[in-house]
């Protein structure tokens, strides 16, 4: 009995019907493609939605102008263009096949050959097609067994495929993680044979696949997998396997807290404090990630969560108390849940109004009088006022003194 996809939400999307009514999708010339085929089953959420033809590109480009939809010649190279619908875009693709590669970038060539596209995907569970008006599905390599298997397993030989494109390493633990119950023995070995291939991808690449996967599902699971079978050995051999433990604990806390999986947070936990800033340059991360590494492996968690949020904002003092083996990180998070930051009553301009010259001294003193306000829980202006007179008659008795 043939399978027919599911209804989902997404399928209700605005300017659905007619994008498949400008590619022939009612005569099999378009059908969606890869993760919306692949969630929908699993009923998962659908976030981007692929289409694949048959048509050539610039007949891709001339069937949506008729049909008055806008369309961007993202990677008209490889024969994809993004359809601008009201309610999102779609990126549309013609069939492909390979036709040389080197590990980072495939020259393509276009073919009207369903199962040719199929072939040249990475996992079985990625080359389903579905029917973009009846939902029939067309799965040529048994992903549909696969997936319910919870087993990620290349298309035909591991190996090739790898040597087609080695990010597929990283992408078959990130799939093992998000989809996987036990990994395919033939391509977990293909994968551990060729890590080093690793080496030769951008790490941009390699950041984008490895930051998916710390939050997936799994994730303790097959980072542990990773570590014990050298996987990250190629680019980032500072993870071992005390520092996969700090992993394990951390994703726990998360659990325990009810806080969401952080990509940045965990990496943070997965290496070694002292190698966070060569990592964030080797992985290219962006300078506010960078900052909230280092933000985040400080280990000062001096005062309250609450003077520590004030300090250095909610977000990272949330990190600190998870990343501490601080058995309380659950009432600390809490206690931050609802709590907003309070504005410090007093000003630079103030104090010079109370007779402090202008420059370091007037710093110095807010500063003094700040953290006594912040050691006692942020207190009333009255208090603050108190505060201030003492620090004033503190400073006059200091300088009588003198």
């Amino acid at each position: 009995m043939a399978l027919t996809l599911p209804t989902a939400d997404w399928q209700a999307r605005g300017g659905l019907t007619e994008l498949a009514e400008a590619l022939g999708g009612d005569a099999g010339d378009a059908r969606f493609v890869g993760g919306a085929v692949r969630d929908t089953l699993l009923g998962m959420p659908v976030a981007d939605l692929d289409v694949a033809t048959r048509h050539a590109p610039q007949d891709v480009l001339a069937r949506l102008k008729v049909a008055g939809i806008r369309a961007v010649p993202t990677g008209l190279q490889h024969g994809t263009i993004t359809a601008v619908l009201e309610s999102g875009p779609v990126e549309v693709t013609t069939l492909r096949r390979d036709v040389a590669t080197d590990g980072r970038h495939a020259t393509v060539a276009f073919t009207d050959d369903w199962r040719e596209d199929a072939a040249r995907r990475d996992f079985t569970m990625n080359a389903l097609y579905a029917d973009m008006t009846g939902g029939g599905i067309t799965d040529y390599f048994d992903g549909i067994a696969d997936l319910r298997a919870g087993r990620v397993r290349f298309i035909g030989d591991p190996l090739r495929r790898i040597a087609e494109d080695h990010l597929r390493i990283l992408r078959f633990f990130r799939f093992l993680a998000r989809f996987g119950d036990v990994p395919d023995p033939e391509g977990l070995a293909a994968c551990v044979a060729r890590a080093n291939d690793l080496m030769a991808l951008s790490r941009e690449r390699v950041a984008d696949e490895l930051l998916k996967l710390l939050v997936a599902r799994s994730a303790v699971e097959t980072v542990r997998l990773m570590q014990t079978q050298g996987i990250f050995v190629p680019v980032l051999p500072e993870i071992d396997a005390a520092q996969v433990d700090r992993f394990e604990r951390l994703a726990a806390r998360e659990a325990a807290s009810g806080v969401a999986p952080d990509a940045i947070r965990r990496l943070v936990a997965l290496v070694p404090g002292d190698a966070l800033d060569s990592i964030g340059a080797r992985l290219k991360l962006s300078n506010a990630q960078r900052k909230r590494l280092a933000l985040a492996a400080d280990t000062d968690g001096t005062g309250s969560p609450r003077a520590l949020a004030y300090r250095i904002g909610q977000e990272g003092a949330i990190d600190r108390l998870l990343l501490s083996d601080d058995g309380e990180a659950a009432a600390a998070i809490a206690d931050l849940s609802d709590w907003v930051r309070p504005q410090f009553p007093l000003t630079g301009g103030a104090l010079v109004a109370r007779g402090i010259g202008k420059g370091p001294d007037v710093a110095r003193t807010l500063r003094h009088i700040e953290d006594q306000w912040i050691a006692e829980g942020f207190p009333d202006a009255e208090r603050v006022a108190a505060l201030t007179d003492a620090a004033l008659a503190q400073r006059l008795r200091s300088s009588s003194s003198r």
